[in-house]
């Protein structure tokens, strides 16, 4: 069978990451690659979880901005932080 060229878009330094850790395990990243497309194939799903993380949601983002802007015009209160063991 021969095989087919997947193209895609990525950033150059997640690829170099990608690259590096790939040769760390013995693979290219092409292997990897087809690695996870196989178990996607297989499984038929994303071969691990995908969840959202609730800190980039739309309302915590506008809270943070909020929150943000009330302490620049108040000048809030400062507080030494908790040490944690």
């Amino acid at each position: 069978m021969k095989a087919s060229t997947l193209t895609m878009r990525v950033d150059p330094v997640l690829k170099a990451q990608a690259e590096e850790l790939c040769a760390e395990m013995g693979l290219t990243l092409s292997t990897a690659y087809t690695i996870f497309l196989k178990a996607m194939v297989r499984t038929r799903s994303i071969p691990f979880p995908v969840t959202a993380d609730p800190f980039w949601s739309e309302k915590n983002q506008k809270y943070l901005a909020e929150s943000i802007a009330e302490l620049e015009a108040d000048g809030g209160e400062e507080h030494e932080l908790a040490e944690v063991e």
